[in-house]
């Protein structure tokens, strides 16, 4: 793995993480949230394991089907097209 792709990881991680934890807040507020179809493209462009660690942190979409099981799975599929 080149040190830009690792990079590139850790910072979508980051990011994914990040902006569960702003729909979480948004979501508390009642105010303007971010869309699961953007939460998810986080998660398949290289930020699952930040948006697991999000849904776990921040208690956040655990309990969407598509979440729940959607996550994991790309994390999977990831793992596996790199090997």
């Amino acid at each position: 793995m080149t040190n830009a792709l690792l990079y590139y990881l850790i910072v979508i991680n980051i990011v994914t993480f990040l902006v569960y934890g702003i729909d979480k807040v948004k979501a508390k507020q009642g105010s303007w949230r971010i869309s699961e179809a953007t939460l998810l493209i986080l998660a398949v462009i290289g930020g699952s394991i930040g948006a697991l660690l999000g849904m776990k942190i921040w208690h956040h979409k655990t309990q969407h089907k598509k979440f729940k099981y959607g996550v994991p799975t790309i994390l999977i599929i990831q793992i596996i097209s790199i090997f």
